[in-house]
Formats: C-alpha cells, sequence, structure tokens
C-alpha cells in the first residue's frame, strides 16, 4: 500500500466533516464536479414529495399561504445569507444567475447615478475579461441599455482602469476555469475609492469559502445554488443588496411579486421595502422547495471549517498529482498560494477531452473546459481524501497507459 493511500486513510479518520458525507446519495464514483453539479441531498427527494403530492395536489392554492410558498424567496435567502457573511434581510432567491446580474448591473449604474461622488458623467461599466460568458454577455445588454461603455478588463487590472467615468464593476469571486480566488476586500476597496458600485458572482464561492459580503462592504452580488450548495440542476439563483442601499435599489425589472402591494393590481408600480424588491415574477416553486430542503446538509456546518477542509483537499491533490502523473503531462492553471485558490483545480492537459472521458469510464467524474483544461471540483461535505488519492492515481495511470 502506497504511503498516499496511508495518509489518505489518516486523513478521513480525523475529518470533522466526514459525516456530513452520509447526507448525500452517493455511490462509489469519485465526484469531482460539485463546481458544476452538487450531488442531491439525501433530504430532497421526501420534501419534494411533499410540496408535489400534499401541499399541490391536497392543499392548492391555499399552499401560498399554508405552506410559506409565498415567502419562500427570502426566507432561503436568509437561510443562504450565512453560507455568504450576510445578515438577514439583504437576499432574495429566484430568477436565473443571468436575470439576477443583468438586475444587479442595471442597479448598480443607477445607484452610482445617485451617488454623492457622481456629476453626471460615470458612462462606463467595467467586466471582467475572464468571466463565465454569460456574465460578459449580460454586461454589454446593461451597458446598451444605460448608455455606457463596457470595457473588459482582468481583475488585476481594475484598481488602475477605473476613472470618474466607472459606474459599476462586475467581477467573478473565482475563475471558473482556473479556480483562481480574487481578492474581494481590496477589489472592493479600490472599486469604493473610485465612486463605483461593485457587483459581485459568487457562482465558484458560495459554500466553499468564506465570503464575508457584510464585512467588506460588498454592494450587490449574485450566486447560483446548484455547485457548492447543492440545490438541483437549474435551482434559482438569489441577489443580494446591501441593507443601506435597498431603499435606492432601482430594479431594471418590476414585477408583480416586487410590488409593494402585490395583490392591490394597481397600474403604477410601487417598490418593496427591503430586499423584496429584487423579486420579479412568480416563483418557481418546485425547484425553490427542493433548494430549501437542500440547505438542511449545512446546518451546524460553520463556513470556516468548510474551507479549511477545502485547502487541505486541493493541497493533497496536487501532492498526489505530482507523485503519480507522468512528469510534464499536466500543468497546474490553480495558484499554490491559499489566498489565491477557490475549490477546484484546473490542470492544462493535452487531449484534455478524451482524458476525461477515460477518467469518467474509470470512474472519476470531473469535467472538460475547452480547449485542453481537466477541471475537479472539491465540495468539502462529501469529497473526502481516499477520493483525492485515487482520482490522481488513475489519472496518472490514464496518461501513463
Amino acid at each position: 500500500m502506497s504511503e498516499l493511500i496511508v495518509r489518505a486513510g489518516e486523513l478521513d479518520a480525523s475529518d470533522e466533516l466526514a459525516g456530513s458525507r452520509k447526507q448525500f446519495v452517493l455511490d462509489e464514483v469519485v465526484y469531482l464536479d460539485g463546481n458544476s453539479l452538487g450531488a442531491l441531498p439525501t433530504t430532497v427527494p421526501g420534501r419534494v414529495d411533499d410540496v408535489v403530492r400534499r401541499q399541490w395536489g391536497e392543499l392548492r392554492i391555499r399552499s401560498w399561504d399554508e405552506s410559506g410558498w409565498w415567502t419562500a424567496p427570502e426566507r432561503i435567502g436568509d437561510r443562504i445569507a450565512p453560507l455568504v457573511g450576510a445578515a438577514a434581510g439583504q437576499i432574495v432567491v429566484g430568477d436565473s444567475t443571468s436575470v439576477n446580474v443583468f438586475k444587479a448591473l442595471v442597479g448598480a449604474v443607477r445607484l452610482s447615478e445617485q451617488s454623492e461622488q457622481s456629476s453626471g458623467g460615470r458612462d462606463e461599466i467595467l467586466v471582467d475579461a475572464t468571466t463565465f460568458p454569460t456574465d460578459g454577455y449580460i454586461a454589454g445588454s446593461a451597458a446598451r441599455m444605460t448608455g455606457c461603455t463596457l470595457r473588459p478588463v482582468t481583475p488585476a487590472e481594475v484598481p488602475d482602469a477605473m476613472s470618474g467615468r466607472t459606474a459599476a464593476v462586475l467581477l467573478n469571486h473565482v475563475d471558473y476555469r482556473t479556480g483562481r480566488l480574487h481578492d474581494l476586500p481590496g477589489l472592493t476597496a479600490a472599486v469604493h475609492a473610485a465612486g463605483a458600485v461593485a457587483v459581485w458572482d459568487l457562482c465558484h464561492s458560495a459554500g466553499a469559502l468564506p465570503v464575508g459580503l457584510d464585512e467588506h462592504g460588498v454592494d450587490l452580488a449574485v450566486g447560483c445554488t446548484y455547485k457548492y450548495l447543492n440545490g438541483g440542476p437549474g435551482s434559482p439563483a438569489y441577489l443580494y443588496v446591501r441593507g443601506d442601499l435597498q431603499d435606492r435599489f432601482d430594479s431594471p425589472l418590476p414585477g408583480w411579486n416586487s410590488h409593494a402591494e402585490p395583490f392591490g393590481m394597481r397600474s403604477e408600480y410601487e417598490p418593496a421595502g427591503g430586499a423584496l424588491r429584487g423579486r420579479v415574477g412568480t416563483p418557481d416553486i418546485l425547484s425553490m422547495l427542493a433548494l430549501e430542503a437542500a440547505l438542511d446538509v449545512w446546518d451546524g456546518v460553520p463556513i470556516e471549517a468548510v474551507r479549511a477542509k477545502s485547502l487541505a483537499l486541493t493541497d493533497f491533490f496536487l501532492e498526489c498529482v505530482r507523485e503519480y502523473v507522468p512528469a510534464g503531462r499536466v500543468e497546474s492553471l490553480t495558484p499554490v498560494a491559499h489566498e489565491e485558490r477557490g475549490s477546484q483545480v484546473a490542470l492544462r492537459c493535452a487531449g484534455a477531452g478524451d482524458v476525461m472521458k477515460r477518467l469518467i469510464e474509470r470512474g472519476v467524474v470531473g469535467d472538460f473546459r475547452r480547449p485542453d483544461v481537466l477541471r475537479f471540483g472539491f465540495t468539502p461535505l462529501y469529497v473526502g481524501f481516499g477520493d483525492v488519492e485515487r482520482a490522481a492515481r488513475v489519472l496518472g495511470e490514464t496518461l501513463a497507459g
């Protein structure tokens, strides 16, 4: 038995989060794709069955009140809040990440126009040049809608790129390709120093590491729930609006669900108070309540412990890769420094698409990003050190074959 297998067993034996694994529906496959779709929590099937059979099937329309359907967006938002370092009353769940990026970015430009530091000349949006494509597409549309110029820049370039023209800056907390963790506190402070509004995309960090939205004064943030939060395929996203900005947040999608009197059916729009003005239309109840059930796995779990295990897992994986993979066959794109690393490892590899197919055939599931990147996501609630060692060993055998 190799020394790495022995160490993996010792690390699993001392893992304070090891008990969380039994809360997920898993098999013998090493599942390292939770940064695309989280595993199914065991609480979800029964909860969804109740929602469909009893709440919808028996109570029907009464469930909007009696089963709490109407308040689900803000109630579930309050459950997500501690995982991203936010106080209650600042997050509303609903719509897709793309829709929430649009709401946040247009809302950010409108907030900048109201700022005391605005002289009426803020007509520029900066967007992370390395962003997931959808964020860039949405940023382009938001710029056209608000009459702004769109400038793609890397996160490192943001402090020097801003000027008195900058209205809003849209950034990703973790780069989806490389797993690089960007400096949310420092970049948020720089955006504020320039008099602009900071919007953060948390899709690859929420549920994997501390975010500190309130602590660092983030203005607006969005995120999905189907990755590290395990909400299920297409589960609704969320929108964070900092408490002191809520009365000035002007959503570009003022739906009836965000009206101060949604059942008043008035022709004039009056926004609801608080985070509720981030709502739009009728909530997607089936997906929403599946997400609520999925969040049960976080009860009593400190996000700091999740982060510590994430770093230990990725450290151990990189060590195993160095030991098992033939020299020169892969190159890590993920930073070594802990303060610059999310909860994934990206390896550049010739023929990466074919390599990933062969890994999956052997029970190691990651994913492939064109043109040559193998991505491995590490969800600390259900990934163990034995999984990590096995994945690296199979990768080494595959590349040596």
